[in-house]
């Protein structure tokens, strides 16, 4: 499992945007990891899956509603990471108002969940192999911080813990 010290792990993510822009078409579109963490600080939380409760409901929320804060300590960016597909993910961040603020990035396949560790099976009720509920503080590709639940709770991944981590 990837920890603190680590350079986070090559591959792709992919993204739906909801308007052309920069050379990028609406969807769905790759994004490399290394060169997209390339010199940034980027604040990432994984979670199992879009459109469930507690995702939807406080997860992904927490950092929508957290942006500016994140943005006045450092971060460049936020990211949410999910085994879904990218029209999925982008439908999500449609109804959750994330245009701008978080980065929906879908992890279809769980290559990067499985890269990193981060992985939650939940194969039992019928969701297969997700994503953990986590998240980490990158800066220039390297973990500086990791909150992992270990096991899908939401008891250190939420955004306002990570944030006061970042404000030391």
């Amino acid at each position: 499992m990837i920890k603190v010290g680590d350079k986070l792990p090559g591959g792709t993510l992919y993204e739906y945007l909801d308007v052309e822009g920069e050379g990028c078409s609406i969807g769905p579109n790759p994004v490399d990891i290394a060169t997209a963490v390339a010199g940034k600080t980027v604040a990432i939380f994984g979670l199992p899956g879009a459109f469930t409760p507690t995702c939807s409901a406080q997860h992904a929320p927490g950092f929508i509603d957290a942006y500016e804060q994140f943005k006045a300590a450092g971060v460049d960016e936020i990211w949410c990471v999910s085994v879904n597909d990218a029209f999925v993910m982008g439908a999500w961040g449609r109804e959750l108002k994330a245009a701008g603020k978080v980065r929906m990035m879908a992890d279809g396949s769980a290559d990067f969940a499985k890269a990193t560790g981060l992985t939650l099976d939940l194969s039992a009720k019928g969701l297969g192999l997700r994503s953990g509920r986590y998240a980490m503080l990158v800066k220039d590709g390297v973990v500086t911080q990791l909150n992992d639940e270990q096991g899908g709770g939401y008891a250190v991944s939420d955004a306002q813990t990570l944030l006061k981590q970042i404000q030391g």
